[in-house]
């Protein structure tokens, strides 16, 4: 056993930003000053509960990008008993919120937290960005109470405790021990995939994936953007459900993610989207009837079918029409579903006609955890490609995948043999005859002067003040837009603990149910992120089947000129459009 020596290094605040419930995020030169990442976690360690730290069991990994190997030593010097680390550093989001709740250590041992070192679906490598974020016994974000703490002690704090402990061979599975002056610590490397697949298997009927994997009618691409996703791909795509290796795109993990976006849309998965037939570049090769992308710590998903893109808002109603016919886990009925506010109301309509508790939250994965923790909710979502449900407290992109799998195996168990193949867009086509479409898009304007983006949402602020003067200028604009009856700012009353949200959005209501809604995102590592989410719903089943951009083109117009977006801005088009 080595043992090992705690210092105390004498600091001062560098950069007291608060860190949301995605963690802290800034660009790699920000994080490589001396101080700076040590400065973070010994307030994050400052923030927690004493029995949450000392002789406690936390995870410590991530999605094994660029500068992810320097927080163990912090661990050791705060009194921690023990750290669980995935083999060679890798543990999505999702997986690690799953060995929070699920796995028992060889001594018994449970989890209390976790250390996550991911910038989630952002770029990756010595000149890009990185994140760290803190989650809790229940394997979700940190709370408000907790990251304002956090914030507090950053701007405060005078010095933080560091181990001299030697390198941890982080490749090899198996337990190292330490002796220090509180006892003895232990350093735990665990294979990244097996807590994770088991949960997976206990959730759908691998069986029948399988059998529609092995199909000769179905095909199927998988493409995880050189993200941690890689290492849960084969483990379960291949060796569990016998897919072909050859289906795998990208699916080894690299600290820059192969100089690319992890962003799993149709900007950035390039790869997938051609192999999918729905780039410009048309292609001799007859597309997979099955695609799904995953983002750099794989807790996003985007889902294609063959020359067919399904919208995250539309992807996560579908789920819920579909879970208790198709998914074992949600057999005996759902509790309820929730969706973010920028996400469009198809999960509502789908609600209202299974007759499901519903619930409309701030954008943030926690506010869905609080009403799972409740019972509240069974399955949740995002417009922004995240999707989930109550097995963990993290959106999970691999889950989604296996979700729409087990749709596709469900409503093709009598066609496999023989009879006409149910699509992908067969599947979402249908689902917009029951209930109706909802046109949607989302304009991201990223590295927004950070001052100009506050005037733009100031003016759109007032602007609410007078709905009279907003409908002449709607009019003015557009003739053919639907009268406005309602603006706001979104704010949120958890219906589980009281607390009140506010400042969540802007949104401008119509008439016809069309809305537009303006959000800063706090996703970015630098400057800041306008969203524009438009939206039109469709009831008539004779006009869902229009190009997206073309319904939704007038209310782009009216939103583009009442924001000013361009005088504000300074940019005549949007950075992505998904």
């Amino acid at each position: 056993m080595v043992v090992f020596k705690v210092s105390r290094v004498e600091t001062m605040p560098i950069d007291g930003q608060k860190p949301g419930t995605s963690g802290l995020r800034k660009k790699v030169k920000v994080f490589i000053q001396p101080h700076y990442l040590q400065n973070f976690v010994q307030s994050t360690f400052n923030a927690l509960a004493a029995e949450k730290v000392r002789g406690a069991t936390l995870v410590v990994s991530g999605d094994g990008r660029y500068y992810s190997k320097d927080a163990i030593q912090m661990a050791a010097a705060n009194g921690v008993r023990r750290v669980w680390v995935g083999q060679n550093g890798l543990l999505s989001t999702p997986a690690v919120s799953a060995v929070i709740r699920e796995r028992v250590g060889i001594d018994g041992s449970k989890a209390t937290g976790a250390f996550i070192l991911t910038a989630s679906h952002n770029p990756g490598g010595p000149h890009e960005d990185f994140g760290i974020k803190y989650n809790m016994e229940n394997g979700g974000p940190a709370p408000e109470g907790i990251t304002d703490k956090i914030y507090e002690n950053t701007k405060t704090i005078k010095e933080y405790l560091i181990a001299d402990l030697p390198d941890v061979d982080i490749t090899a599975i198996g337990v190292t021990n330490f002796g220090g002056p509180e006892g003895q610590f232990d350093v735990e490397v665990f294979d990244s995939a097996s807590d994770y697949v088991k949960l997976m298997k206990s959730i759908f009927d691998f069986e029948s994936i399988r059998k529609l994997l092995s199909s000769p009618k179905f095909t199927f691409c998988y493409d995880a953007l050189h993200g941690v996703a890689g290492a849960y791909a084969k483990p379960i795509f291949v060796e569990e459900l016998g897919a072909q290796e050859s289906s795998l795109l990208n699916c080894v993990p690299k600290e820059d993610f192969g100089g690319g976006h992890p962003d799993p849309n149709l900007t950035y998965a390039k790869e997938l989207v051609a192999r999918l037939g729905l780039s410009k570049s048309s292609s001799q090769v007859e597309p997979p009837e099955f695609g799904a992308a995953a983002d750099g710590d794989a807790d996003r998903n985007m889902i294609l079918g063959k020359r067919f893109f399904v919208t995250p808002s539309d992807s996560v109603a579908i789920i819920a029409a579909n879970a208790v016919e198709a998914i074992p886990y949600f057999s005996a009925g759902l509790k309820g579903v929730a969706r973010s506010m920028p996400t469009s109301a198809a999960l509502d309509v789908v609600a209202k006609h299974l007759n499901l508790k519903f619930f409309e939250v701030p954008t943030g994965w926690k506010f869905f955890g609080n009403l799972m923790d409740a019972g509240l909710c069974s399955i949740c979502g995002e417009e922004s490609f995240g999707t989930g449900s109550d097995h963990i407290r993290e959106k999970d992109g691999i889950w989604a995948v296996l979700a729409w799998l087990s749709i596709l195996a469900y409503k093709n168990k009598e066609n496999l043999n023989g009879g006409k193949f149910v699509t992908v867009e067969d599947i979402v086509r249908n689902h917009w005859a029951t209930y109706g479409r909802h046109y949607y898009t989302r304009y991201d304007y990223e590295n927004v002067d950070a001052s100009a983006a506050k005037e733009l949402m100031a003016h759109l602020v007032k602007l609410q003040s007078s709905l009279g003067e907003v409908n002449e200028m709607v009019k003015g604009i557009r003739s053919d837009v639907s009268k406005m009856v309602h603006a706001d700012e979104f704010e949120y009353k958890d219906p589980v603990d009281g607390s009140v949200s506010k400042h969540q959005g802007i949104r401008y209501l119509f008439e016809d149910g069309s809305r537009l809604v303006f959000r800063l995102s706090g996703t970015g590592s630098e400057g800041a992120t306008i969203r524009l989410y438009i939206e039109q719903y469709e009831k008539d089943s004779t006009k869902t089947g229009r190009d997206s951009q073309e319904a939704l083109a007038p209310l782009v117009e009216v939103a583009l000129k009442l924001s000013k977006m361009q005088e504000f801005t300074g940019r005549s088009a949007p950075t992505v459009i998904t």
